[in-house]
């Protein structure tokens, strides 16, 4: 296999420069992508490249994502077409008297939807919107709430799917016996640090203590002159129209459905795609019983739904294809390889961390690393005698920073979905709060990796 070093990174910067010259996230990862092939297989990258997007959808991950994805789109749909959204974001307009109670709401509710990362970003965006454009937030700051109550969240919640996940990786490397991985994975929350950062940073921001920087200042100007949703947005918004009835909406028409989508979840050991299939023949049965939208209305309405995601699934297929190339290019291991001879016992923790985050930031790719990491870095751990829930802890963090902060990570690109905010811009604008959790979050793991 060849070694392609430092080359490893060409395609990720590439895609970071064109998304930053050309605020297009979908063309940026294609022309990455592109470039990755081209140094992979010169002039032969283009069956190379057809080949990978056949490999990626084959993948029963990016299948999982898609219907995943879609469905979410087919439930937001048909809570709208109900009023069932309107009726929440009335109630929520009784309980908000001010910007920031509308900014500490839609954190409150991010908090409480903690199941799955996905279902957090598209419900708490797609309910939200209302709320908040009646006082004037630009929707890069609710596409930034939105997203730190996504990964930074389900890290530390036990029943969510990272969670779930994080602990099978456990069980795998032996840090725990067959069957103990949930509670292994508790004895990490505490060091998972960049989620309590990242999670406990919103309420500063939301109220001012920490003030509006960067080009989030630049967005709450222009939200302040008017213009709430910055420009090049219309692709990636989910566009769902009033309802089609002039019924009275109804709370319950939001909640119940939400609700059901939440135990199903549950019940079905923290599976996403069976909770939302549950969610959607619940509430389709149950608008025809109330007579809210007949059977074959909200069948449509399923469809529709589904079609509103579609460019949000294409840029996540684009990224996983991105990944693809970055696998074969070595990137991950090009990273961990070069800051392996600067890893003692005291700075194993901040190292890993640091690393890890650079290499989802890079890749879009978070359990996937995790995969990778874990073997090493565990070892490493009960080599050097450093705490074993305190490198896992740094490992976990990583991937959060990097859902966080990632151009084309899922909850990133989802988020900026459900709030209608060009991605490009919402990642740019909460860019230097990430930045700054990430540095809160290396100078704890240097002091924890020293005294503990």
């Amino acid at each position: 296999m060849i070694d392609y070093g430092f080359i490893s990174l060409i395609p990720t910067l590439a895609v970071i420069a064109i998304a930053l010259w050309t605020k297009k996230t979908f063309e940026a990862l294609l022309g990455g992508t592109v470039l990755g092939y081209l140094i992979l297989s010169g002039q032969g990258f283009f069956g190379d490249f057809t080949s990978g997007l056949l490999t990626v959808m084959q993948n029963d991950t990016i299948g999982w994502v898609i219907m995943v994805c879609g469905l979410f789109g087919s439930l937001i749909f048909l809570l709208s077409q109900s009023g069932g959204t309107l009726a929440f974001s009335k109630r929520m307009l009784k309980y908000t008297r001010s910007r920031n109670s509308a900014l500490l709401v839609t954190w409150f509710m991010g908090l409480a939807i903690f199941i799955d990362d996905y279902l957090n970003a598209l419900t708490v965006g797609a309910s939200m919107k209302k709320v908040t454009d009646k006082y004037k937030v630009p929707r890069e700051m609710l596409a930034y709430i939105v997203d730190s109550t996504a990964a930074p969240i389900c890290v530390l919640i036990p029943l969510s799917t990272w969670a779930i996940y994080i602990s099978g990786l456990l069980e795998n490397e032996a840090v725990v016996a067959q069957g103990e991985g949930l509670q292994g994975y508790l004895s990490a929350i505490p060091f998972i640090i960049y989620g309590w950062v990242a999670a406990f940073m919103v309420p500063l921001v939301a109220t001012g203590i920490i003030p509006a920087i960067g080009p989030m200042k630049k967005a709450e100007k222009r939200a302040a002159a008017g213009q709430l949703i910055p420009d090049n947005s219309e692709a990636i918004a989910l566009k769902i129209p009033e309802p089609e009835h002039d019924k009275e909406p109804r709370l319950r028409h939001f909640t119940l459905p939400l609700l059901v989508l939440i135990a199903a979840t549950i019940l079905f050991e923290v599976d996403a795609l069976k909770g939302i299939i549950t969610a959607i023949v619940f509430t389709v049965t149950y608008y025809a019983v109330e007579k809210v939208r007949p059977v074959f209305k909200a069948v449509e309405d399923v469809f529709s739904g589904f079609k509103t995601m579609l460019y949000a699934l294409a840029i996540v297929v684009m990224s996983f294809v991105l990944k693809e190339v970055n696998d074969q290019l070595g990137l991950s291991q090009y990273v961990i390889d070069t800051v392996s001879p600067l890893l003692n016992r005291d700075l194993l923790p901040v190292i890993t961390f640091l690393a890890l985050a650079l290499v989802t930031f890079a890749t879009g790719s978070f359990w996937g690393v995790y995969a990778i990491s874990f073997p090493i870095i565990i070892p490493l751990a009960k080599e050097m005698g450093v705490d074993v829930w305190l490198a896992t802890g740094a490992v976990i963090s990583a991937g959060a920073f990097g859902s966080h902060s990632c151009f084309y990570g899922d909850a990133t690109i989802l988020s900026a979905s459900a709030t209608g905010c060009n991605n490009v811009a919402h990642v740019m604008t909460q860019l230097p709060y990430t930045l700054i959790a990430g540095f809160i979050t290396a100078v704890i793991y240097l002091f924890l990796g020293m005294y503990i």
